[in-house]
């Protein structure tokens, strides 16, 4: 049986090829009659356009890059971060018939400007899609802007307004975390810090600050590690956070990897979570669910962050909307078993 072509869809659909062509583009002004009649036509046909065909006739790829750090590189790799950006992208791209591209890279590479560089002018996406860290890496900002090629840059931490950025409330939410701790009685309330190139994860330590400040409760050094965002690094704040002769009752971690790493020491040392010690993540990653006693944590909804960030760059390589602001998603506190009143 021959392939379907945009001739047949255009004919069964008693429209203009032209027409079919704006209809599977995404493209606007077009009714909702004539769209849900392509698209019947469409279906029934079976048609899948000829992606080569129609980059040349648009002038674009019709390709959105995803890059981000590869978790390959770290001692304990941990995947649940890259997955979930990439679910989100993924949705956006297969609404409006676009390809995702992904490209891990270690941003700690001296040639990574020059690596990222050269993949965007051989595959020339619509646009680039920056995940933490690389989002706020002035070497990368600057090879992908010499490119020409449109970015979102999601979890940059700072406010920035030359690019579109997109974000979670990390201080709010963390400062919510740590009243919700504080609500169970806990005063010794610790945090682990992730990695200092991660801005978005540091302001979550401002945000574990005020937290203390609005439950009364005053901040102490001793009770602060700092981490990589690595389970290996949770695992040794752990030891020294609990060999303390004035041990906190709680630990809110930076990210979820690190909260798992506290839990294992806990488990090693015999301390009871929750009854003797709470812990707390953020990310809500699937490692989340998956440690014993489960994580409470507060999910950042990362998969509807990187479809906004991907749907942003479609509509701005096809109606030529604005890349400009800044988006921010709430984070949602998820009490789960590994926290508790505080031990008396």
């Amino acid at each position: 049986m021959s392939r379907s072509t945009i001739f047949d869809v255009a004919s069964l659909a008693g429209v203009s090829i032209k027409t079919v062509s704006r209809v599977v583009n995404g493209e606007p002004n077009v009714s909702a009659g004539t769209t849900e009649r392509v698209e019947k036509a469409v279906k029934e046909l079976n048609y899948r356009p000829d992606r080569s065909a129609r980059s040349l006739a648009s002038h674009r790829s019709n390709l959105i890059a995803l890059i981000y750090d590869d978790p390959s590189v770290y001692e304990i790799p941990s995947a649940g971060y890259v997955i979930r950006l990439q679910q989100g992208a993924l949705r956006a791209c297969r609404k409006t018939n676009c390809e995702l591209l992904i490209h891990p890279c270690n941003y700690q590479d001296e040639h990574v400007g020059t690596e990222l560089k050269t993949l965007i002018e051989t595959v020339r996406p619509d646009g680039v899609i920056l995940a933490a860290p690389l989002s706020n890496m002035r070497n990368i900002l600057r090879a992908i802007s010499v490119t020409g090629t449109p970015f979102v840059r999601v979890s940059p931490g700072k406010k920035v307004f030359k690019e579109f950025t997109v974000s979670m409330n990390d201080r709010e939410s963390s400062a919510e975390m740590t009243r919700y701790l504080a609500s169970l009685g806990h005063k010794r309330i610790a945090f682990v810090t992730g990695h200092p190139k991660h801005d978005a994860v540091q302001i979550r330590f401002a945000g574990y600050q005020d937290g203390l400040r609005e439950s009364g409760l005053k901040f102490s050094e001793r009770l602060v590690e700092a981490g990589d965002n690595s389970i290996r690094s949770g695992e040794a704040c752990a030891e020294k956070l609990l060999a303390r002769k004035q041990r906190p009752t709680a630990i809110f971690a930076a990210n979820d990897d690190m909260a798992a790493g506290v839990i294992r020491v806990a488990d090693r040392l015999g301390i009871d979570v929750p009854g003797e010690l709470s812990v707390a993540g953020c990310d809500d990653v699937a490692l989340a669910q998956q440690i014993y006693p489960a994580l409470t944590t507060l999910r950042q909804p990362l998969a509807a962050m990187a479809e906004r960030a991907a749907m942003a760059l479609i509509d701005h390589s096809r109606v030529a909307t604005p890349l400009r602001g800044a988006d921010t998603f709430a984070a949602k506190l998820l009490v789960r078993e590994s926290t508790g009143p505080a031990p008396d």
